[in-house]
């Protein structure tokens, strides 16, 4: 249960004006069908995070070490670092194809969320809770809560949510988890 509620809430926070938030908004503003929208988005997301976290996991049962534990607690600290930055979505990226909204959707999220902090984020919650499913079904859960509403709201909800609090609330979380893991594995010597 720890890591489908730590995984949401990383997720749903870091990706408040992240660019696949602003990709759903482009998306949502071409197309004006929400549902082919959101399902792209799940289908995505769910294979993304699915890889990210099975490779976490597999990388912490293979090289579990009190220095790969470090090496995860610092990626949450990195992660905190990487939060504060914002994103811009590129030009190329912004077109949406004449492929529809649900194929559009799917690869055009698969792709963009490839090496992204949220992903980056998933293989580091894959290896500190080595649980593929719930660290998926969280993560994938966090998308959801924040790139649904930007696909059903669009610019209004970007023009009423202060991002840069936001990016914040998401840093500290990020840093609070890498803190804990640093001490915990400290005090595991």
């Amino acid at each position: 249960m720890e890591a489908l509620l730590t995984s949401t809430a990383m997720v749903a926070l870091a990706e408040i004006g992240d660019k696949t938030q602003l990709l759903a908004i482009v998306l949502a503003t071409r197309f004006k069908r929400p549902l082919p929208i959101i399902l792209g988005i799940l289908g995505a997301t769910l294979a993304n995070h699915a890889l990210a976290a099975l490779v976490g996991e597999q990388a912490a049962a293979f090289l579990d070490g009190l220095w790969f534990r470090y090496l995860v607690a610092a990626s949450f600290i990195a992660m905190a670092l990487w939060t504060l930055v914002p994103d811009k979505l590129d030009e190329d990226e912004a077109r949406p194809s004449r492929f529809g909204p649900f194929l559009t959707t799917l690869v055009a999220f698969f792709i963009v969320e490839m090496g992204d902090k949220t992903q980056i984020a998933t293989v580091a919650l894959g290896a500190r809770f080595h649980s593929v499913l719930w660290v998926t079904a969280g993560t994938t859960l966090g998308m959801m809560i924040a790139n649904v509403p930007a696909v059903l709201l669009g610019n209004q909800l970007i023009k009423r949510v202060p991002l840069a609090k936001v990016r914040i609330a998401a840093a500290i979380l990020f840093l609070a988890i890498g803190l804990w893991l640093l001490a915990q594995t400290a005090g595991s010597l």
